[in-house]
Parts: structure tokens; sequence; C-alpha cells
């Protein structure tokens, strides 16, 4: 088994047996050959500094006692931050009410409020200009974007 398959198995246990990270899950494990070890972990609740703090901690005390790591090694734990995709419904259904930009597999790019989620697709609010007569007015319209036709989305930062 590799190691992040065992790290990502020892995160599961955790999240199923402590009630503080039971809405827990991991995003995503990075192993860097420089012994450096990423862990981006969620949590429904919100990815606070303290889970993260605790799933260092947890972490830490496999990885020197298994020695997993070697002497010397980088760990980072958090939360996947604004710029990394989606890889979970979960994820879609923490952030809606947020901005996101959506890559099509067609490599389109559809930006928009992200207002529902299902099992099978999203729906955003995009900003549209209609005309009324000479006037041109801004409205919002949905647009449901099926799962297959997603390849990546993130959230949108606006300043």
């Amino acid at each position: 088994m590799e190691l992040t398959e065992r790290i990502a198995q020892l995160l599961e246990e955790k999240y199923a047996t402590d009630e503080s990270f039971a809405d827990c899950f991991t995003v995503d494990i990075e192993l860097k050959p420089s012994a450096k070890l990423y862990v981006f972990a969620d949590s429904d609740s919100g990815m606070t500094f303290e889970k993260c703090q605790k799933l260092s901690r947890f972490l830490e005390s496999h990885l020197d006692t298994n020695g997993w790591l070697g002497d010397k090694y980088v760990l980072e734990v958090s939360s996947p931050g604004i710029g990394r995709p989606f890889k979970f419904l979960r994820q879609y259904k923490n952030n809606v009410g947020r901005t996101v930009e959506v890559t099509m597999k067609d490599k389109t790019r559809q930006t928009g409020l992200l207002s529902e989620v299902n099992e099978t697709q999203i729906t955003l609010l995009q900003k549209v200009v209609e005309r009324e007569g000479n006037k041109k007015k801004e409205v919002e319209k949905p647009a449901s974007i099926p799962f297959e036709q997603i390849e990546t989305t993130v959230v949108k930062i606006a300043f």
C-alpha cells in the first residue's frame, strides 16, 4: 500500500471514530519527493485552524512512530483553499451561495453564483444583459450544468 493510501486510511478511521471530526473528509494528499506531505481536508461545518492542527498532530504521531518519512519531513495540513478545484459533491454543496468558475470539458468557462446542487448537476445564476427597446438591463438567469460536462470548478474571488 502506498504511503498516501495509508494516510488516507488513517484519516478515514479518525473521522469515523472521533466525534469532533465526524463531518470531515480528505480532499487530497500530495507527497513530494523532498519528504513534503500536504494533506487537504475539509468539513461540512467549516475547516477550522484548530481541526487542521489536531489532524496535523495526529498524523505526526503516526509518521514519527512508523518512520514513514524518515527523521526530516515537512507536514502541512490545511483546507483546500480557494484555488483548488472541487473534487466532491460535498464541496459543491458547501459552497452554495458563492461565485464559482466552471471549466467545461470543451474548455469553455462559465462563471456565476452557485445556487443549486443535486446528484447530477449544478445551477449557476449568471448575469446577462438584455435589451428592452433602447435600454439595456442586467438580469440573472439560471444555467444548469451536468457534472459530466464539468472538468473543474473553483471558487472565484471578487475584488
